[in-house]
């Protein structure tokens, strides 16, 4: 029976609902703990008198709502977390005497926050942004925060540029927008000012900005760091998260109804695969090289703008991280989880990287700003998972002050757990930094750092055409936003650098009038460096589609024998469906059964799935052509590169949608071709030739 509002005995004398306590219902209570009797109403003079101000409840209640919001964090306010575990394959020891890498096959609890950059807390999950990848490590000998992105480099070389950059790439100071994107004069005006930012450049205008999904980029450490081992020994290592479910992009335009469909698609996406018990997983990678490579290596291994490609140090897979829990309230444990770099343990060190060093120096300071003060380490969240022992004392918020008399060290007071001592023996030690040498104290760049454009070349030409025609169009939407002609010109004057089709492309793109001359560059460009796969997306498809979704248009009558093969089949393979109909209350299929519909069609487009597929009638088809976002459904699969199913009943759709005439090899008919060839087909997850 259909249900409709109905008071149940309820009713309160201004017709409110009244729901009291019974029946497993606990008591409501105040944050005292006081137990309230009315949470309707406030406390009046009389039936329809003023308000009282002796009214405790009402004042705790409106109290608390009126100091929710905390500061958001200045950059990486848009984030999504999970809790999950990290899984050492072998001993590390010979590398590192870091504890979680001691004991092969030890689970340490995780917990990792992924993020755009440049938008705020509201602004859409597709937007072109680097993603924040932190992954906080509860070891038995303190936290570990990896604190990286999704791309390996960076645009500055020194923190000292870190608030200039990110004032250009937020929104305008006298207008308050363009919101969570760089299309604008500041943010091109910087960067056609710091030719070191043009590697970064490269990788924020390829596919690696726009992901399919969290579950599908990889992660980055950034920075080198070292590993020391129980003898004293030293290596400098690059980590690297791999994602088991391979990477996968979407395309731009695809990005821009995304963000209309779902600003939260990345957020569902997590949050669905998590529920469905299809638990995101990453391989955790190290590059692992001496002093000798970094001497000899072409560029200097403590600039963040640089990377090692894998052709050169191979990346050494060491364990695997999987995320199966999700978080049981956003606030408390996504948004005031606290990252920050310094957080390392023993085994483990920094390197002089400037921008690293910069790091360790603020993110402490911008933590203790958004909560409050010193003592965040006590919010479950951050909070270690190993015993804690020190004489750190009171301030805003404290709940585990140290107990007894004894506070300071040295003292004279017998031994016992609330008496710590250090440990040089087991205690965290830093590295002997040889490669730093005595000197003047000095604001310097070293020399080392000035090739700005070898590595960005390298990259753009290890990318597939696809994708080099993907950057060459980021380029050109990117410059077209921006107003003023001297910023666009420049830009394209660093482009040259890099690659001159590449440059033609783009000021062709937006009519550059008059090529600039190159700029002019510290280093001259290097040729001689070579592609190197690793760096594409594409050339490293996963061929499955394991952890897909795909979309089944439907209408009434629709096969349902090819409907039952096709979803036992991706059951089969690990992936996903849903059911878009005219109606959300769904279509009956040919055998008469009801399917509800996951999705309206004009609520569930096409761009919310990775491939789709088109079961009607003739007549189903006939009543979709009328219907403007069923078209859509269609023509926008097709523009997006994506493999589209059908039957001959959906041609009539199909026309309409402008489509006819263009059935090419990524259209599969599931009357003339198998389930399986389907479903093999799908695993290229994107028709690239169309």
């Amino acid at each position: 029976m259909a249900e409709s509002f109905k008071y149940a005995g309820k009713k309160g004398n201004g017709g409110e609902l009244r729901q009291s306590a019974s029946d497993g219902y606990p008591t409501m209570t105040t944050a005292q703990g006081c137990p309230v009797s009315d949470d309707q109403n406030s406390l009046k003079a009389g039936k329809r008198g003023p308000g009282l101000m002796e009214d405790q409840v009402l004042r705790e209640k409106l109290f608390h709502f009126d100091h929710e919001r905390i500061p958001e964090r200045v950059v990486h306010a848009r984030g999504y977390g999970a809790h999950g575990y990290f899984g050492t394959y072998d001993t590390l020891e010979d590398l590192t005497c870091a504890d979680i890498f001691k004991r092969k096959g030890e689970k340490t609890p995780v917990f990792t926050r992924f993020s755009t950059v440049a938008g705020n807390k509201g602004s859409p999950d597709l937007a072109r942004d680097v993603r924040g990848f932190a992954v906080k490590f509860y070891t038995q000998e303190g936290n570990w925060d990896l604190v990286g992105n999704n791309i390996p480099v960076f645009f500055i070389q020194d923190a000292m540029k870190f608030p200039d950059l990110v004032h250009s790439a937020k929104a305008e100071p006298d207008r308050g927008f363009p919101q969570a994107q760089t299309a604008h004069d500041n943010f091109w005006d910087f960067v056609s000012l710091s030719p070191e930012s043009m590697h970064m450049v490269m990788w924020a205008m390829s596919d690696r900005a726009i992901p399919r999904s969290l579950r599908f980029m990889e992660g980055f450490g950034v920075h080198t760091f070292k590993f020391i081992n129980a003898k004293g020994d030293e290596k400098f290592v690059k980590f690297h998260w791999k994602p088991k479910g391979g990477m996968q992009s979407v395309v731009w335009n695809e990005a821009l109804k995304l963000n209309g469909a779902d600003p939260d698609f990345h957020r569902r996406d997590m949050w669905e695969s998590i529920g469905n018990g299809d638990f995101p997983e990453w391989e955790l990678g190290v590059q692992v090289f001496d002093q000798q490579f970094a001497d000899e290596f072409e560029f200097d291994v403590f600039d963040a703008t640089k990377l090692i490609p894998e052709e050169q140090v191979p990346v050494q897979i060491v364990g695997r991280m999987v995320l199966d829990r999700v978080v049981d309230n956003f606030f408390a444990e996504t948004e005031q989880v606290a990252f920050c770099t310094q957080n390392i343990v023993p085994g483990l060190d920094f390197t002089p990287d400037p921008l690293l060093q910069g790091r360790n120096f603020s993110y402490l300071d911008t933590q203790t700003k958004r909560l409050g003060g010193p003592n965040f380490t006590h919010i479950p969240v951050n909070a270690p998972k190993c015993p804690m022992r020190h004489f750190q004392q009171d301030g805003h918020m404290a709940m585990q002050n140290p107990k007894g008399r004894v506070n300071y060290e040295p003292n004279s007071w017998s031994a016992g757990e609330n008496n710590p001592r250090e440990c040089p023996v087991h205690g965290f030690k830093s590295s002997k930094e040889p490669e730093v040498s005595d000197g003047d104290k000095l604001r310097y760049r070293s020399e080392t750092f000035s090739d700005h454009y070898s590595q960005a070349r390298q990259f753009y030409l290890s990318q597939t055409e696809v994708e080099q025609a993907h950057i060459q169009s980021a380029f050109v939407f990117e410059l077209s936003k921006v107003e003023h002609l001297p910023i666009r010109e420049r830009l394209v004057s660093h482009l040259l650098n890099i690659d001159e089709t590449l440059a033609n492309k783009v000021a062709e793109g937006f009519g550059l009038q008059e090529m600039p001359d190159p700029a002019e560059a510290a280093m001259p460009t290097r040729k001689d460096l070579p592609v190197s796969d690793a760096l594409s997306i594409l050339k490293n498809a996963p061929n499955t589609f394991k952890g897909r979704k795909l979309g089944i248009l439907v209408s009434d009558g629709f096969n349902a024998e090819i409907f039952n093969s096709v979803t036992n089949a991706l059951k089969s393979e690990g992936a996903n469906f849903e059911i878009i109909a005219p109606q959300v209350g769904g279509a009956k299929c040919s055998k008469g059964k009801h399917f509800k519909a996951d999705q309206v069609i004009n609520g569930g487009p096409s761009v919310l799935y990775d491939a789709v597929l088109v079961l009607t009638t003739e007549d189903g088809a006939e009543k979709l052509a009328a219907i403007a976002e069923a078209k859509d459904f269609v023509s926008d699969a097709y523009a997006h590169m994506k493999f589209i199913g059908f039957t001959n009943e959906a041609k009539p759709l199909f026309k309409a949608a402008g489509l006819d005439g263009k059935v090419d090899d990524g259209w599969i008919d599931l009357e003339a071709h198998s389930v399986d060839k389907f479903i093999n087909t799908l695993r290229n997850l994107r028709y690239w030739e169309r």
